[in-house]
């Protein structure tokens, strides 16, 4: 691959400045702080160096003996401070001495000397102010004071020391300049190396597709020298641009981005490819990095689900057209045989032996329950079929309610069940689908005096909340078990036991959960084994939020033959 790209040098761990270099600022500050204090004493001993002169020599080692602590703990604010000490010394000097007019000017221009050495921008800044800030002192010193003594062998060992500190500065930051560039170049060789060794293809992009770099292994039918000439937007085949295009587009705006495509080389193929920013220096006009890989196998897993996907809802619904065309073609017959077996009931045509009387029973029986059946699986794949139109008029809850209750009442009453209905004093105005309603009602009801035994109780409650039609129907059956009320609602599906499950289809609560969802609401079922169970049907259908009437609701009793 061609490494091209100009990478930057990491920065260094937790914002502390370069360590190679701390030995030789320490020694250069110990050089100083040992020079100045010569000058000092020596300068004292001969007679040369003595009042104001003597202290602002003195005050000059200070910087050079506190370096050596501060570089203890080397860092960006450590080295700051220390130039602050140095312009700090170089004013208390140019105060003493008159600055760049005294024996000591050189001096002046030691905070300066310090940033270079300490390198970096911000130090070197630092003392250029720390420099301007001495000599303004000494000139406002040598205003209110006069001139000062001239001295003129000491101001020439002041200039001499200083620019040998000046001289071994330039080379301590030339040192770390060339220090940080072999550091910088093998940070990027040790970072193209790294993505060298990716699993892919990773390659730095310009904003118009151009690529600036790439590394690694590229994916079959991507090859990487016609990227470098013409770009990575031309070896897209022509229909899926847009798409790369616009993953471009998102990454540069710093979102996650990927787009696959076919190369225009090999057609049958297929590239994934994940772009993010890649924030440099001008961030005027970013880079991508792109990361590609072979999706060809990926793509084919995906086409087959998709094929599979469409095969299972052709067959989902090839089965609900079959069962919707069955249960048509059943009912015809079915009514005949009804219509007949009800007019043997009623001995129209005369009577008949009692055997063959409930012989005509059972068949009528039968064939009703077999029409239910037929009725529930028509509902059922229309609803599934999505074919299912809702029939939405206004109207009273309660009487579709009331009416569903007489229909199970001789039911009710035959088993030995208390039936009692909580209904509103006033109208419960609702816009719904009326079939629909009434069969949740009636399936909610037919449910519970199934499965509640002689003596229990099934109460239906109806009640608007807000915009709400709340219909609950409560009985003190056998329950249901928590792993099996998780599954009724889906078709065919039956809790408890053998001879619980052959009293019923498994259709009834699916029709009341779908009959639900179609009108925006919901169904909820609140159980326990043994003890009962509670089945909440809410629709969002109420036309106003209505208070209960004054003296609550009317309590709607339906007593039971011979009951408990």
């Amino acid at each position: 691959m061609t490494p091209s790209a100009d990478i930057a040098a990491p920065e260094t761990p937790t914002g502390r400045a370069p360590q190679g270099d701390r030995p030789a600022l320490a020694a250069w500050h110990a050089g100083w702080a040992v020079a100045a204090a010569l000058l000092a004493l020596g300068g004292r001993w001969l007679g040369g160096i003595e009042g104001p002169v003597f202290y602002g020599v003195l005050a000059m080692i200070v910087p050079g003996v506190t370096g050596l602590s501060l570089l203890q703990r080397d860092g960006p604010r450590e080295r700051m401070t220390l130039v602050g000490l140095w312009g700090l010394a170089a004013m208390v000097a140019a105060g003493l001495t008159g600055g760049l007019t005294g024996p000591l000017a050189g001096f002046v221009f030691l905070p300066l000397t310090a940033g270079l050495a300490l390198g970096g921008v911000r130090p070197v800044q630092a003392g250029a102010l720390g420099v301007g800030a001495a000599a303004l002192t000494g000139l406002f010193s040598a205003w209110l004071a006069g001139p000062p003594p001239s001295v003129l062998a000491l101001a020439e060992i002041s200039a001499v020391l200083t620019a040998g500190a000046a001289a071994l500065a330039v080379r301590l930051s030339w040192r770390d300049r060339e220090r940080r560039l072999v550091t910088a170049e093998s940070e990027a060789a040790k970072v193209g190396w790294l993505l060298a060794a990716q699993p892919g293809l990773t390659l730095v992009l310009e904003r118009s597709g151009r690529v600036v770099a790439a590394y690694g292994a590229p994916p079959p039918a991507l090859p990487v020298d016609p990227l470098f000439e013409h770009g990575l937007v031309a070896a897209v085949h022509a229909p899926d641009r847009p798409r790369l295009l616009a993953a471009i587009e998102r990454a540069l705006q710093g979102l996650d981005a990927s787009a696959t495509f076919a190369p225009r080389v090999a057609l049958d193929r297929r590239v994934q490819l994940v772009l993010r920013r890649l924030d440099g220096p001008d961030r005027l006009s970013p880079r991508l990095i792109a990361q590609a890989f072979d999706g060809t196998s990926q793509y084919a897993h995906e086409l087959g689900l998709e094929t599979a996907r469409a095969e299972a809802e052709a067959r989902e619904a090839g089965k609900s057209r079959f069962l919707a065309n069955m249960s048509h073609e059943l009912r015809t017959p079915l009514n005949a045989v009804l219509g007949f077996s009800d007019i043997m009931r009623q001995r129209l045509f005369g009577p008949m032996p009692d055997r063959y009387a409930a012989y005509v029973d059972n068949i009528h029986e039968a064939g009703g329950h077999l029409l239910e059946l037929i009725n529930d699986v028509l509902d059922v794949s229309k609803i599934e079929a999505e074919r299912y139109v809702l029939t939405v008029e206004r109207f009273d809850a309660r009487e579709l309610v009331s009416a569903a209750i007489a229909l199970v009442r001789v039911t009710a009453e035959e088993k030995g069940v208390f039936l009692t209905g909580v209904l509103p004093d006033e109208p419960v105005e609702v816009s719904a689908d009326k079939r629909a309603v009434k069969q949740i009602a009636l399936n909610l009801l037919s449910n519970g005096v199934k499965f509640t035994p002689a003596g229990g109780t099934v109460t239906v409650t109806v009640e608007a909340i807000g915009p709400y039609l709340e219909i609950v129907v409560a009985d003190t059956g056998v329950g249901i078990a928590p792993e099996d009320a998780q599954r009724l609602g889906r078709p065919f599906e039956q809790a408890g036991a053998i001879e619980q499950r052959q009293q019923g289809t498994g259709l009834g609560l699916s029709l009341v959960r779908a009959f639900a969802e179609l009108h925006g609401g919901r169904m909820s079922i609140e159980s326990t084994l043994g003890e009962g169970t509670a089945v909440t049907v809410r629709l969002p259908v109420a036309q106003a939020a209505r208070t209960a009437p004054e003296g609550g609701a009317e309590i709607i009793p339906m007593p039971v033959a011979g009951g408990a």
